[in-house]
């Protein structure tokens, strides 16, 4: 498959940048390696050589996984809370209309 490259927004690009700091800021508060990090992680050291310098490329599940694993916090440190809000969350997602959640079957016209 090939990887696509994505152009991010100003604020974007920065908070990944900042993310990919935190990461490599945790990956060397615990002592790690690149090679015992992209094992640990479970992918290549190319990889983890990018999620150190923030690429876009990456994929958001490798981040994550990173993050787990130094100490990153994501969202909340408790596995029950994080359940609990994603299951929040998913409800709140099947009370939109049905129309939000489809893509339209024609073109819109919006040229007036």
């Amino acid at each position: 498959m090939k990887a696509r490259n994505v152009t991010l927004g100003p604020k974007a690009s920065h908070a990944l940048r900042l993310f990919a700091g935190l990461i490599e800021e945790g990956r060397l508060r615990k002592g790690w390696t690149r090679d015992e990090f992209a094992e640990r992680v479970g992918v290549g050291i190319v990889t983890i050589r990018q999620v150190a310098k923030g690429s876009s490329r990456v994929a958001i599940g490798t981040y994550f996984e990173a993050a787990a694993l130094v100490g990153v916090s994501l969202f909340t440190d408790d596995l029950d809370t994080l359940k609990r809000e994603q299951t929040t969350q998913q409800e709140r997602l099947t009370l939109l209309p049905k129309r939000a959640h489809r893509q339209p079957q024609e073109p819109l016209d919006d040229d007036f």
